[in-house]
């Protein structure tokens, strides 16, 4: 651990240039204490370590000296395809091996390259969590992520809607959609999705599996999640909306959305269009179809408009008592 650290001040020093010791630390993640004792370390093992004093002071390497010892280990090169989501790494408990990986690949480079990946980390970010809610909590993502990696049996306690199953499972692939981290994983012939925030316990078994001929992880998740969006909107309602719902619907609806809006009757005298929007069942499309508001009329089916009619009295009874 330390011989690794080490390396990583080396490499910060080397593709950074100066930089204190509290920078150093923070980088690490450990005390500046440790730093200091590091810096000493690579002094006695002969890397030419200078100390500038003063407010403008730091740490760095002399002038001319390079290092090549940059040779990537197993798990920092397998590591790199996280490289545009440092998030989801740290929570794969990869962050430290990544941020290594990354170090070694820049000192590796020449100069001018080495500056202008600098330039593309400084500009441009990926954060994959979707907005206005908290990330699920996933204690087991590193468990489940090495048992996928090793193709390990994995015995687990899992939470469903319907009450909570204990079940083994061969898991194939792990994969991050809008924030939230999903097992893909064979049960018998089937090949199931987990939400893995779900997952109460996770025990790692000694059994190992064969994964399944010419599995696709990709294709395997598009398939699921058309399956998923089959099984989801199961009607379709058809509404007459206003110029400022036609503003809200791709905001709110997202793609179905603006596929329906792209479908839309002509406007009337007033500007409203009638649109056909996919709605999952009926007590879930009254409550996606109130997010409109006034600003939405449902002209059918005549079950959904009844459902909308008897909430909306409902509401304007309580709130006028």
């Amino acid at each position: 651990m330390r011989a690794d650290r080490l390396l990583t001040v080396l490499l910060l020093l080397q593709n950074r240039g100066r930089m204190t010791a509290t920078e150093l630390a923070a980088a690490l993640e450990v005390s500046v204490r440790t730093v200091y004792r590091d810096i000493e370390a690579l002094g006695a093992a002969g890397v030419p370590v200078c100390a500038d004093r003063g407010p403008d002071g730091g740490y760095r390497l002399m002038d001319g000296y390079r290092t090549r010892l940059t040779g990537l280990t197993d798990a920092e090169a397998g590591s790199l395809f996280l490289a545009g989501a440092p998030g989801p790494a740290r929570e794969l408990g990869l962050g430290a091996v990544l941020a290594t990986a990354q170090l070694k690949v820049q000192a590796a480079l020449p100069a001018e390259l080495a500056e202008r990946a600098r330039r593309i980390q400084d500009r441009f970010h990926l954060d994959a969590k979707g907005w206005f809610r908290d990330a699920d909590e996933v204690p087991h993502l590193a468990e489940i992520a090495q048992a996928v990696w090793e193709q390990r049996v994995l015995r687990v306690h899992y939470r469903r809607w319907r009450g909570e199953v204990h079940r083994e499972l061969q898991p194939l692939g792990i994969v991050l959609k809008g924030g939230i981290w999903y097992l893909v994983a064979q049960v018998g012939e089937a090949i199931r999705t987990y939400r893995i925030s779900r997952f109460l316990a996770v025990e790692i078994t000694p059994a190992t599996f064969a994964r399944p001929a010419g599995f696709d992880l990709a294709a395997s998740w598009a398939e699921s999640a058309r399956r998923m969006e089959a099984a989801m909107y199961r009607g379709t309602a058809r509404l007459r909306i206003s110029p400022l719902a036609q503003r809200l619907l791709p905001a709110k609806f997202g793609s179905l959305g603006t596929n329906a809006l792209a479908a839309a009757g002509p406007p009337d005298e007033h500007g409203w269009v009638e649109v056909d929007l996919l709605v999952e069942q009926q007590d879930v499309a009254v409550h996606d179809v109130l997010r409109l508001g006034a600003e939405a009329e449902v002209l059918g089916p005549p079950e959904l408009r009844a459902a909308v009619a008897e909430t909306v009295t409902a509401l304007a009874t309580r709130y006028a008592s």
